[in-house]
């Protein structure tokens, strides 16, 4: 029903900074929420950010708090996560995400209904 498709990855700098977008299509599509997640090498994939697609509400995860922003674009159907001040922490497959739950937090995987297949990020020390 839906696709979602994600680029702007890349390897920069630690300090440096990356502006990640995921482009939403189908026919039938709409979300409530649209998050992304994060997977680095040997570990599970985590929580990064979402934002209520309607009403523009974000939510972040401890670890990117002042760092990363999370903003979309209605007319485009798109989601970015602008990132700055990286570190090599920040390494991993970027995946972006989309939810119908209303619920105004989700930060666990199971709450999503659509994923992308992904962009690496790699920040070097």
């Amino acid at each position: 029903q839906v696709q979602l498709v994600e680029s702007g990855g890349g390897l920069v700098q630690a300090g440096g900074s990356l502006r990640l977008s995921c482009a939403a299509s189908g026919r039938t599509f709409s979300s409530y929420v649209m998050a992304w997640f994060r997977q680095a090498p040997g570990k599970e994939r985590e929580f990064v950010a979402h934002i209520r697609f309607s009403g523009g509400n974000t939510y972040y995860a401890d670890s990117v708090k002042g760092r990363f922003t999370i903003s979309r674009d209605f007319a485009k159907n798109t989601v970015y996560l602008q990132m700055s001040s990286l570190k090599p922490e920040d390494t991993a497959v970027y995946y972006c995400a989309a939810s119908y739950s209303p619920a105004m937090i989700q930060i666990t995987r199971d709450r999503y209904d659509y994923w992308g297949q992904g962009t690496q990020v790699t920040v070097s020390s």
